[in-house]
Parts: C-alpha cells; structure tokens; sequence
C-alpha cells in the first residue's frame, strides 16, 4: 500500500476522550472535515455536524435513507443494457439553524472572538454538544450552549437546545429556520468540491423539491414536497419551546424554499434563554405530502407533550444498550481506543434504524456516492451487526429480497439466468452508468449469499431462509449456473466479470468471483435440497416462486465441483485472474504520491493494461473463505499481491490487516489497521469532507475481531486463533452467537473465554475444544503460537513452495 499520511490533528485541538471526540477549539482549516466527524445520524435521518448558526458550512447536508430523485442517465455513445436511470439521495430541508444576532450583530465564528470552546461528539448520550463564549463587537460576554440529537429510539425524530446568556442587557435575536438547500445552491453545481472525482455527487440542473403543502401555526413550521421526477413525497416539520423570564415574542413565515420562526427577546443580563427546537421528517413513494405533514405533526405533538429530557434518556437507554453489546476494549494507546469507539459508534449511526432500505457506502453523513447502497454492507457491515444485532441484518436480507423482481429483469436484459442483483442502487435498478467497473462486479449476487450463509451460521436462524433466503440463493445460483460454462478439459468457467479489484475489469476466471460463486452454488443447493426433506410447504413455496425444477440443484453443485480456479504452480500463487500475471507490473517507484488515487489521474486503459491493484481481491478471498486455503498458500498470495495494492480504496486496509495478522506479519497488520481506524479521522483518503467511509468502519471491527481476536466461523463452527499486538496490553469483546452471549478477554498472558448467556457452547481456541457453560469461564495460556505460525516484525517472503497443485 502507498504510504499515507495518517497524522491526527494535535491533541491540544482534539484531546484524547474514550468516549468521544472532542474540539477543543474552533478550527476553520479542519471545518469541513468536522462536518464529517461531527455527523449525527439514526440510519433513517442524518444530519452533518454544521453549526447551528449556519455559517460557516463548507458542505451543509440533511439526509433521509432512500430518499432520492431520479435522472435519465446520459451515455456518449448508446449500447443495449447499458443502466438508464441514476438515483440521487436529495438533500432534505435542514432544520438544524439557529441563527444568533446580539445587538444586531451575527455570530460568525471564523471572525468572532471566541473563548472556552468546546465541542463533544458523545458516544454514550449520542449528542453533539458545544459550548463557548462570544465577546460581541460592542464588547458584550454571551455564554452560547447548543445540544443536537437524532434520536435512535424514535427514528422520525430529533431535537436542538439552544441557549445563551448575557452579561449585559441586550436585544437578542434568533431565526430559527428549515432552508431546503437542495435547491439553494446553483441548480448546475456539483456537491463536493472537485469536479473530476467519480465519487461524488452530481448537481441537478432543475429544482428537484416541489412543494405542495405548508401548514403549522404557533411556532409550528410544516411543510411538504414531492421530487420531481422519482415522485417520492416528503413531510418536515419543527416546533419550538420557549424557557425565559425575559420579555420575548415570535413572528412565524413560511415560503417554498424556508420557513422560519424569528425569536426577539429583550435579554437581561445573567437571566438564561433557552429554546428547544424539535423536528420530525417523514417520507414515503406513495403518501401524498398532506399525510406526511400529518405525521410530523403528531411526532411534534408527543416530543413536546414528553419534552426534551425524555428523548434524551432514551438516546442513553438505547447506547448503554448497544455498547453493552458492541463495545471493543483496547488496553493500549487512549487515542487507539477513541478512534475505535468512534467507528464503532459511526456503525450504529448508520445501520440502527435503517428498517426498510440498504446502508448508503456514505451512511447518511454526506451525498458521495448518490447515496447508493452497494456490496458494502453484505461484506464489511452485515458481519458486526450479525454478532450484535441481528434483527438489522435480517431486515437488510429482506431488503435485498425486495429487490428480486428488479434484479430478475436485470439478468434477463443481460441475457442470463436468475437475478442479478445492482452494483450501486438505492431503488433496486442498476445505477453503475460505467459497466466496467459496475454491473460486470457480478460477484454482488455471491456476497449477498454469503451474508445470507453467514448469518444463518452465527444465528442458527432457519427461518430466515424460508421467508426470504432460500429465495435468493435460487436466484444468485441460477445466475452463475449460466453465466458460466463447461471448458474443453471439463472444468466450469466464468469469463467477462470485474472482481473487488476495479483496476483490472472484464476479466475471465476472476479468482474472487469463481471462489465465491463456488460457495454460492453449493449453498443454494443444500439449503434446497434441505427445505424439500424438512419442510414440505416452504418448499412448495419456494417452488412456487422460482419454478424450481428438481434437477436443479444437482446441476449446481457439477458446476460448483468443476469451477476453474486459477493457480501458478511456478510461483505457488493464485492469479488474481488468468491473465493478470502476463501483464507489466505498473512502476510504483516512479510515480510520485500526489498521482495517487490513479483513477483520478489516469486513463482507464492505462490502469487496466498493469498488475496493479485498487483494494484486495485474492487477499480478500482468502479473508472471506479462508478455511480454503492453506497457510503456506495464504502468505505466498499476500507477499505477491501486497506489494501490488496501492489502497486507493477504503475497502482494502481492513482486510489487509486481517490476513497479515493471520500470517504473523505483525507489524504489516498493524500499520493497515492503522489505516483503516483513522481513515476518516486524519483524513487517509483525502475526502472525508464527503462523508464517513462506512465499509471501513466495519472493516476496523473486523480487523479487531477477525484480525487480532482470530475469530473464525466458517460453517457455523465458532473458533478463536488470537493475534494480540505487542503494544496492546489486552483486547475484549462480545458475540452473540446461537442465542449465546459470549464474552472475550484476550492478554499475552491467557486467553479467557466466558458465557454470560445461554445454553452450554463447544469452541475451539488454536486447535484445543473447550466447553463453555454460564458462570464457568474458562482460561487458555498464551504462551504457545498455533503450530505452523511465528511472529514476524514486517512481510517477509515466503520460501520456494515444495509442491503445487491447481487450487
């Protein structure tokens, strides 16, 4: 991997806080990175960390998960196939202003004198809160305190208190406002602040957010619109409370583009104000705006009727919950164990209340990426949320199968069997406008199966696969089962696919994709042939739904057993595909590091033409389906391709770490994992100001509890091969596992293993089983590494191979 570089900013800007992040003084050179890092969002509605005040904002946003407009895409030469309709997530009214003016004069924090500033991200309250003190022009002292919340227990929700005091008798003046943005900025400006990156969000060029209805009185704002072309339907609304003896009134407007209430208080000094503003957002395809008004208007009602405190107590109620379950425990650097809270935190963010709809690869922390939901979430999500909250990624598996119908249109326009589920979506058609690297990223089906595989394994959860499981893995392995092909020497091929590497496309036999399918097919025929011995009627639904034939199945499972993989018996290396190795190795020593990421600074055909690798793709495979490779295979693929992977994407560090750890390269894995827990934090890819890169944030957990944890689950077998680093004292975390809660506490001394729930577990710990039972926790020295292992201080090649033999 290129080197990065991964300084955080100075601890007397951001001290080092277990449970949140916090600024300590305000910094208008870090401003719209903090944006980022500040966001706040339920996995339903996010708002980024703007100020209250609304200036300074270098990329204001409020988001609703799937919530977008559509648009004809444009290609500049036609062919059959190619996607037609992008899918934007819009940006939504942002109720979060509340404009200050003391004396008539506006708070602007770049020019202001400010004093005792400090701003908190609180993991355990999940609150924004900031406070500070405003020396105005005219020499006044005004205390300023504000606390933002998006509320995980009611997910159309949220709040601002907003207070201040004087040390002087002055007019005080605050607009509380809903501005809808989306169609404030130049109708042709592009979010973001490039105009060549892929990666982020298109403007418009036409108003997207007509509105429909207005309504409220008081100091209620409500309002409603409809999105122009994909005629989704949008009700906002905030309410307001008033705590002060001092004299005030309010004056109430309303227009298509903002709605404001303008508090004017005649503020005595030393006597508080207080103004507590909630807002609800409610959205729908089908609802008409006056409905969803009406909505907002009862949410508005109960938040009042129950006041503020109670949605805060709920806020706690429901994270002393979740880290109760989620929490990972470093005994090392402070800084090392914020940074983890703090991904671990953005995971809750983005996935606690996404009910009916996929993650957004940007949550709802910025519009990158059209807010599309992509493989992300099945591999670098779905694995923390299985171990800890099950019901999310069942309710992501439903919304995966929501989108069949879709995806079986899809694989018929592409000539093939089954469905073929999106690259990038948000309403379930294909919005990759750039087939290369989008809609040939056929291995999308094999990973939502994986996920389906995986969390039947942890969960033991059958069901599943009678409600919607089985559905899909019919589907995916019909895909494969035609897509593929049975050579001249017999073997199953799968040609003109683009692996997780998106600088190698349009390949044949990608090792990723052939491994994966593989797995697919043999799934998708036990569970078939299972659910007909099992249970009669779910089959006969399943048959009912696909038209499955009997001889189906068996044909699977002939092409699983014959598929190709790639394999050099001279190097003892698996070709990432069968061309690749006969391909120049790009010249990394001469490209200079601002030429980094190469997408942006080189021809497709440029990149496609090297051995040169965006993120891992063999090594990520071997992550995924480790129990098929042998250890001597994994450290020769690692050696070949670790070098070759310049971690242009956010989805590579993690699983680098991963295998490096497994391999005893431990000071490899340390510096990948580096990479990923502070990508967004200090900023390693350069664009966090377009919002959290969330499939690394699930990949950091990952990298704690696959990596240095070694946990393995491969076909439901529950094992644990630690890695614990040599400058972390002691790592421990918990699973939920069969209905079983475990928790793991791992020092370089013993590995201790405790069931705090559930019915008596066997597992395995480097090879010894032991039999875990409630209140009977049980111990394993440290002291001997797995046979076949060392620690190694950085990659060390491997020696020549004995034997090989085709994989």
């Amino acid at each position: 991997m290129i080197p990065r570089d991964i300084r955080l900013p100075p601890e007397h800007l951001f001290p080092a806080f277990e449970w949140g992040i916090v600024e300590a003084e305000f910094s208008g050179t870090w401003m719209g990175n903090a944006e980022t890092i500040f966001s706040l969002s339920n996995g339903y509605l996010g708002m980024r960390g703007t100020f209250e005040e609304g200036r300074p904002a270098i990329e204001p946003g409020s988001f609703i998960n799937g919530f977008h407009e559509t648009w004809p895409i444009v290609h500049a030469e036609e062919a059959y196939g190619f996607a037609r309709t992008g899918q934007t997530i819009v940006n939504v009214p942002d109720a979060t202003l509340m404009k200050l003016y003391v004396d008539d004069e506006p708070l602007f924090l770049p020019t202001a004198r400010i004093t005792d500033y400090e701003r908190c991200l609180d993991f355990r309250e999940g609150v924004l809160r900031r406070d500070m003190n405003w020396s105005t022009p005219g020499g006044k002292q005004v205390r300023i305190g504000s606390t933002r919340i998006v509320s995980l227990a009611h997910r159309h929700l949220g709040a601002i208190q907003y207070e201040l005091e004087v040390d002087e008798d002055a007019p005080v003046v605050i607009s509380s406002q809903v501005l809808n943005r989306q169609d404030s900025r130049p109708l042709d400006e592009p979010s973001g602040n490039g105009e060549l990156d892929p990666r982020r969000s298109s403007g418009f060029g036409y108003r997207v957010l007509r509105s429909k209805e207005q309504g409220g009185e008081g100091h209620r704002l409500l309002a409603g619109y409809r999105t122009t072309n994909s005629r989704m339907t949008l009700g906002t609304g905030v309410d307001h409370v008033v705590e002060t003896d001092n004299p005030w009134r309010a004056q109430r407007s309303i227009t298509e583009d903002l709605g404001k209430v303008v508090f004017t208080i005649d503020a005595k000094a030393g006597t508080p104000i207080l103004i507590t503003k909630f807002f609800s957002y409610h959205t729908s395809r089908t609802v008409p705006p006056a409905e969803l008004i009406d909505r907002c208007a009862r949410s508005l009602d109960r938040s009042v009727r129950d006041g503020y405190p109670s949605l805060e107590a709920a806020q706690r109620s429901f994270l002393d919950d979740f880290w109760a379950r989620a929490d990972v425990q470093v005994d090392g650097p402070p800084r090392v164990q914020q940074a983890i809270r703090w991904n671990i935190f953005q995971l809750c963010q983005a996935a606690a209340r996404a009910e009916t709809t996929g993650i957004p690869a940007k949550g709802l922390t910025g519009q990158a990426y059209e807010g599309h939901y992509f493989w992300d979430t099945e591999v670098y999500v779905a694995p923390f949320l299985t171990y800890t909250d099950a019901r999310i990624t069942r309710n992501l598996l439903r919304f995966r199968h929501s989108m069949l119908p879709a995806s079986r249109d899809r694989a018929a326009e592409m000539s093939e069997d089954g469905a073929l589920f999106p690259w990038r979506t948000i309403n379930g058609e294909e919005a990759s406008s750039y087939y290369a690297a989008g809609t040939a990223q056929y291995h999308i089906d094999a990973d939502v199966a994986y996920a389906i595989k995986r969390y039947v394994d942890v969960r033991g959860d059958r069901e599943l696969l009678k409600e919607v499981g089985a559905e899909i893995l019919v589907e995916t392995a019909r895909l494969w089962a035609g897509l593929g092909f049975f050579g001249g020497t017999g073997a199953f091929h799968i040609h003109g696919v683009t692996g997780p590497d998106e600088y190698t496309t349009v390949v044949n036999d990608n090792a990723f994709t052939n491994l994966m399918a593989r797995h697919n097919l043999r799934y998708a025929a036990e569970i078939v042939l299972w659910l007909r011995e099992e249970d009669a009627a779910a089959y006969g639904r399943l048959v009912h739904a696909t038209d499955l034939e009997d001889d189906e199945p068996a044909a699977w499972q002939r092409a699983a057993d014959a598929m190709y993989i790639p394999y050099d018996a001279a190097r003892g290396i698996h070709p990432q595909d069968v061309n690749f190795l006969e391909k120049e190795r790009w010249d990394f020593e001469n490209t200079p590091n601002d030429e980094y990421p190469l997408l942006l600074n080189y021809h497709p055909l440029v990149i496609y033409r090297h051995q040169v690798i965006k993120q891992a793709d063999v090594v990520l495979a071997m992550v995924l389906l480790g129990n098929e490779f042998s250890l001597e295979q994994k450290r020769r693929n690692f050696d070949y391709y670790d070098p070759l992977t310049t971690g242009d994407s956010s989805l590579s560090a993690c699983v680098q770490s991963i295998l490096a750890a497994e391999i005893g390269y431990e000071d490899k894995a340390l510096e990948y994992f580096q990479y990923a827990l502070l990508m967004d934090l200090a900023n390693v890819a350069g664009n966090v100001v377009d919002g959290v890169h969330v499939a690394s944030v699930g990949g950091v957990w990952m990298t704690l509890v696959y990596g240095f944890g070694g946990l393995r689950d491969f076909d439901g077998e529950l094992s644990f091969d630690p890695r614990l680093p040599r400058g972390w004292e002691a790592l421990r975390f918990r699973l939920r596992f069969h209905d079983r809660q475990i928790a793991i506490d791992l020092d370089h001394e013993r590995f201790r293993f405790e069931l705090l729930e559930g019915e008596p577990l066997t597992i395995t710990v480097r090879d010894r089983e032991l039999s875990l039972e409630v209140d009977w926790p049980l111990q394993v020295p440290a002291d001997e590494l797995p046979a076949g292992t060392e620690r190694l201080a950085s990659n060390q090649p491997s020696p020549a191979p004995a034997t090989a033999a085709e994989g």
